[in-house]
């Protein structure tokens, strides 16, 4: 896992705006204006989660931020205001940002986010692959807004702030928790009614109905026996439709609620909190009805057979 920081307190003054831009390259944020270079300062701290998710706190100086890095993964990204004021602009539009507003969108899209005093800014950046399967079509997500002052936008953007404050004292491995929370918030900001779009996209009630369906299945997935007949009728649904909307998002309802479990099993393999678990009650935990199914499942889906895996990650034999 990856984790590094970076401050310009011990960097000369001439040189704090090309090593600050560097720094910034490096979470694919593109530096633009900053008015008062000579007294300028910045610091960054980051940290990558198992899953690959990218955790970066930035406090600096007010500053601009805008353009596009359009080589970058493809992935969604999603950013917190802590302290400080900024705006966001979007062509001729303009939203103003207090602390715990959030931003989302896609990587990739060009925009301006103009910080006007001090601040501190959380930026998330999420690997496609970590939220394609919960999202119909995720890279055509508009550019949107969340104000983060009640509901379930003022739940979640509280967590972030925690984990900005926090980020320093935390180590990769205790993310893990933070990634499932993360993805289960930002799903059900994007396809309920909280989220402002700044991009024309209107609302899409076939996602916020995958969505509903996936946190069901999420909810019972240690059921062996769970199929898609069982998830329709319990949302009210024809299994067509519910087939249909897996079609739609590039999957089936089967290999959707397959790599679920594994993710869930990879979890538990290398968590500490399960090292008391041999492979096969793991597997059996969540769902799978053998374990030489779920190891040949396992080992197609990340190269190496489970107890090879938890040995690798933890130096544990299963």
């Amino acid at each position: 896992m990856q984790t590094w920081t970076f401050n310009t307190d011990k960097i000369a003054p001439s040189e704090r705006y090309a090593a600050w831009c560097d720094a910034m390259g490096r979470l694919n944020l593109p530096v633009g204006a900053i008015e008062d270079i000579d007294n300028f300062h910045g610091a960054v701290s980051c940290l990558v989660s198992p899953l690959g998710i990218e955790f970066a706190r930035v406090d600096a100086a007010a500053q601009d931020i805008s353009g596009r890095y359009p080589k970058q993964p493809s992935a969604i990204w999603l950013s917190l205001l802590v302290k400080g004021r900024a705006a966001l602009i979007d062509g001729e539009r303009r939203v103003d940002l207090v602390p715990g507003d959030l931003l989302f969108g896609p990587t990739g899209i060009p925009a301006q986010l103009l910080f006007t005093t001090d601040f501190q800014q959380l930026f998330i950046k999420i690997p496609h692959v970590a939220i394609s399967p919960r999202l119909i079509a995720p890279l055509s997500l508009p550019l949107g807004y969340l104000p983060g002052q009640g509901g379930v936008n003022h739940i979640f953007s509280s967590m972030l702030a925690a984990l900005a404050t926090s980020i320093d004292d935390l180590v990769a491995s205790q993310l893990r928790p933070i990634e499932l929370a993360l993805t289960e918030f930002l799903l059900t900001c994007l396809t309920g009614q909280s989220s402002t779009p700044l991009i024309g996209c209107g609302a899409n009630a076939r996602a916020a109905n995958l969505q509903s369906i996936c946190q069901t299945i999420e909810a019972n997935l240690s059921d062996p026996d769970l199929t898609p007949t069982e998830i329709a009728a319990q949302h009210g649904m024809s299994l067509r439709y519910v087939q249909k909307l897996f079609s739609q998002s590039g999957n089936t309802f089967s290999n959707y609620v397959r790599g679920r479990r594994l993710e869930r099993c990879r979890a538990d393999l290398i968590s500490p909190v399960y090292a008391h678990l041999s492979v096969t009650e793991i597997c059996f935990r969540w769902g799978f009805n053998g374990s030489a199914h779920f190891s040949r499942a396992f080992r197609s889906q990340y190269g190496v057979p489970p107890r090879d895996y938890r040995r690798q990650a933890t130096g544990v034999d299963a």
